[in-house]
């Protein structure tokens, strides 16, 4: 289910978020606004993503800050980076068999 944000959540809601977030500026008159949001709930719900939304007429400093001339817009915001998984280094064998590639040879 999606969160509605102000200017005054937004920070907190989305630029701070662990995680990342989809943001749907749209209008309450936009009738292709009311046609992506059941698909954006289903991506929502489907995908480790947190969905807010923003209304243009009541926020129109975010829609400007975030350069929205149409809607609707709907804008990715990446979470904070993941530490990537550490994998120790593969036991070296001095045999042939040591990697996939190592029989391999170029023809010419």
């Amino acid at each position: 289910m999606a969160t509605t944000v102000t200017e005054q959540t937004f920070g907190t809601e989305v630029i701070e978020s662990d995680q990342d977030v989809i943001v749907d500026f749209w209008a309450e008159w936009c009738g292709p606004c009311h046609a992506v949001a059941p698909v954006l709930d289903r991506i929502a719900d489907e995908h480790p993503v947190k969905l807010v939304k923003v209304n243009i007429d009541e926020e129109q400093g975010l829609a400007q800050r975030y350069g929205v001339s149409s809607i609707p817009t709907i804008i990715l915001f990446k979470g904070p980076p993941r530490p990537r998984s550490a994998r120790s280094p593969r036991a070296r064998s001095s045999g042939p068999s040591a990697s996939p590639r190592s029989n391999c040879r170029a023809e010419g």
